[in-house]
C-alpha cells in the first residue's frame, strides 16, 4: 500500500460516458473533462459495462452483487463507452486530475491483456491512474465473454493477481515458461487497486487486505461507510498492514456534519453529486468541499 492519504479529502466527480439508444452524442465528452480538471477537480472516474442481456431487474438483487432499490439507468441498448478507452482520451487532454474506474469488471478481461492496457495508460498519464474493480451483478456479461458468473470472485482474484506481478515484477513464472512485460507503471509498487463490494463479504474483505489500495462502499455501506471502514481496517492490521493508509470514496452529502463525520470515519475521497456542467458552478462545489474540509477536526 501506498504513502498515507492526505488528510484533506480528495474530491472526485463521475465522467456520464452512457446514455440512452439513440441519445448519445459523445461530441462534447473530452471537453467535459478538460473543464472538470480546469475547476480543480482531484479524480475523474467512469463506468463500465460491456454488455447487456435483457434481465436488468438484477440490479436490485443484492445476492447478485446488485443494490436494493437500485436501478439500472440505461436499457439493454443503453450507449456505454469502454472506459480504458474513454480514460486514454483524456489522458491525452489533460495533465493533472487522476483517471479512475468506477467500477471496472476486471475478470471479464484477458489478465495478461489489462495489465498492459492499464500500465500503458499508467505511463501515458504520467503516473495518473487508479483501477476501481469489482464483479458486477450481471451474469449476462459473463456469458457473453465465455466465464463463469458463479466463479466471477475468484476470476476477478486471479486477474488481480497477474497484473500486480507484471506491473511489479521483472518476470513472471507461469507453467510454460518465463514471461516479461514493459512498460512498468510510473507509479511506485503498480497502479492503485480500489475495490469495490460490501465490508460484510468475507471474499471483499480478503480482496482488500490482498490488493487494495483503496475501497469503494457498495450496498449498505455506500449509505453509511464508516461501520465497514472499522472492520477493513481491523483487518488490514490483523495482516499486517496499516488501516489508515486505506484511501475511502463517499458520496458529497448536503449536511456539513455528517461530511465531518465521514472524515472523521476515514473517508479521504468525496465524489460529488449531480456535477454543475458550468465550469464556474463546479469550481464552487469543489470549493465548498475544501471549505468544510478545513473546518473539520481531522483536518486541523
Amino acid at each position: 500500500m501506498r504513502s498515507k492519504p492526505p488528510a484533506v479529502p480528495q474530491v472526485s466527480v463521475t465522467l456520464r460516458t452512457f446514455a440512452e439508444a439513440g441519445q448519445g452524442s459523445w461530441s462534447t465528452l473530452l471537453d467535459a473533462a478538460e473543464m472538470i480538471e480546469r475547476a480543480g477537480v482531484d479524480r475523474l472516474v467512469v463506468s463500465d459495462h460491456v454488455a447487456f442481456g435483457e434481465a436488468l431487474d438484477d440490479y436490485a438483487r443484492p445476492e447478485l452483487g446488485g443494490r436494493v432499490g437500485g436501478t439500472q439507468p440505461t436499457g439493454s441498448d443503453g450507449e456505454w463507452l469502454e472506459p480504458l478507452t474513454v480514460l486514454s482520451a483524456v489522458a491525452a487532454r489533460t495533465t493533472r486530475i487522476r483517471l479512475g474506474t468506477s467500477i471496472l469488471q476486471a475478470a471479464l478481461r484477458r489478465p495478461v491483456v489489462l495489465a498492459k492496457t492499464v500500465a500503458t495508460l499508467d505511463v501515458l498519464s504520467g503516473g495518473r491512474v487508479d483501477l476501481g474493480v469489482g464483479v458486477g451483478w450481471q451474469r449476462a456479461e459473463y456469458d457473453a465473454a465465455g466465464l463463469g458468473f458463479e466463479e466471477r470472485g475468484r476470476l476477478l482474484d486471479e486477474c488481480l493477481a497477474t497484473c500486480r506481478s507484471l506491473w511489479t515484477e521483472p518476470v513472471l513464472d507461469l507453467p510454460t515458461g518465463p514471461v516479461h512485460q514493459m512498460p512498468k507503471p510510473l507509479q511506485a509498487g503498480g497502479v492503485p487497486v480500489w475495490v469495490s463490494g460490501r465490508s460484510t463479504n468475507r471474499r471483499v474483505v480478503e480482496r482488500v487486505v490482498r490488493f487494495g489500495s483503496g475501497w469503494i462502499p457498495w450496498g449498505d455501506d455506500a449509505d453509511d461507510p464508516a461501520p465497514g471502514i472499522a472492520r477493513l481496517r481491523a483487518a488490514l492490521a490483523a495482516a499486517g498492514r496499516s488501516g489508515d493508509q486505506l484511501q475511502v470514496t463517499a458520496t458529497m452529502p448536503d449536511d456539513p456534519d455528517r461530511f465531518a463525520d465521514l472524515v472523521a470515519a476515514g473517508v479521504t475521497d468525496v465524489r460529488l453529486r449531480g456535477v454543475a456542467a458550468d465550469e464556474a458552478r463546479l469550481a464552487e462545489q469543489v470549493e465548498r468541499v475544501r471549505q468544510w474540509s478545513l473546518r473539520s477536526p481531522r483536518t486541523r
